[in-house]
């Protein structure tokens, strides 16, 4: 059997895009619910960084990186960038493409001037490796003002495909972060994985469940289930080779209202790009509209019925 490891992930890549070492390669504002229970507009700025040291297998975050290390001082001129083109956010988001605790990434020279650029929002969300959190997470979050709160994959619990998956860790090492940034009055959140590869739907289904419960047992805050998608090269190989495929938005559902209703914290559905695991134009919209509002109430509304369910009858869409 083929191995799915960093030379393979790599070698079955398209072209990267071009990008501007001094510049995002995005930015937009979103509405999150935030732990105070209220909806509030949330800025993400999409860092140009080095390449994540990781290569996880399903990840394509990489198209918009560089080969090398960006120079110091460049990672704040982006962020000030990004704040000039949007409008205030009580909450920030500083996503790299990788981990934010890499110092081939993030030098730790620009931690004090990150953290003058963003003293006025109340709550700094950045990306962390599991392996990658240790004390310099602290000595970041003691320069902030704003609360500090660090997303980590934990993607499944199914140890046999997070091996796989070549991200390089396990979920004793997620457990040791999440329980270190919290021994540290540091919030965390995990990034969840609807069907990633070598799963069948039900399969994907199940140990999306199963993650959700790990890691609020582990003590994060909130949970984000991310449906997987191809695009990056090594995920299309793996569809053509019946060992991937996207899951159907009835997974994401029952995922996410599933996490919600264990009542352990906050869970998203990640809707990025959702039309792709629809397979009803009919319903789309309603279905996709649907899932915005349960992630900002947190709890689950009617589903959306459609001719296109056939274990209905009679039914119209809401």
């Amino acid at each position: 059997m083929e191995s799915f490891d960093s030379h393979w992930i790599t070698k079955n890549r398209p072209a990267r895009n071009e990008v501007d070492k001094f510049e995002p390669y995005a930015c937009l504002v979103e509405k999150e619910r935030s732990n105070s229970g209220l909806v509030e507009d949330t800025g993400i700025i999409f860092l140009t960084n080095k390449e994540c040291s990781f290569t996880c297998l399903m990840c394509d975050l990489w198209k918009n990186t560089t080969l090398t290390s960006v120079p110091i001082g460049a990672i704040p001129e982006q962020i000030r960038l990004g704040l000039k083109h949007m409008p205030d956010v009580s909450r920030l988001k500083l996503y790299n493409s990788g981990s934010f605790f890499d110092v081939k990434s993030i030098p730790e020279e620009d931690y004090k001037p990150i953290a003058g650029l963003v003293k006025h929002v109340d709550r700094l969300i950045v990306e962390g490796h599991p392996k990658l959190i240790g004390q310099n997470c602290l000595d970041f979050r003691d320069m902030l003002q704003p609360e500090l709160e660090v997303a980590i994959g934990l993607e499944t619990v199914e140890p046999n495909v997070l091996k796989k998956l070549n991200k390089k860790m396990e979920v004793r090492d997620f457990v040791r972060a999440v329980k270190f940034l919290k021994a540290h009055q540091i919030d965390s959140r995990a990034f969840i994985l609807v069907r990633p590869p070598f799963m069948s739907e039900k399969e994907g289904v199940f140990w999306a469940k199963r993650s959700i419960e790990l890691a609020f047992e582990a003590g994060v805050s909130s949970c984000t289930v991310i449906p997987v998608r191809a695009g990056n090269g090594a995920m299309d190989l793996l569809e053509e080779q019946g060992l991937f495929q996207k899951p159907s938005l009835d997974s994401l559902e029952e995922v996410l209202e599933y996490g919600i209703s264990l009542g352990a914290g906050h869970v998203f559905a990640d809707t990025w790009d959702l039309e792709q695991f629809s397979k009803c134009p009919a319903c789309f919209d309603q279905r996709s509209n649907r899932l915005i509002k349960i992630n900002h109430s947190q709890s689950a509304t009617p589903k959306v019925t459609c001719t296109c369910d056939p274990k209905k009858k009679g039914y119209a869409i809401d």
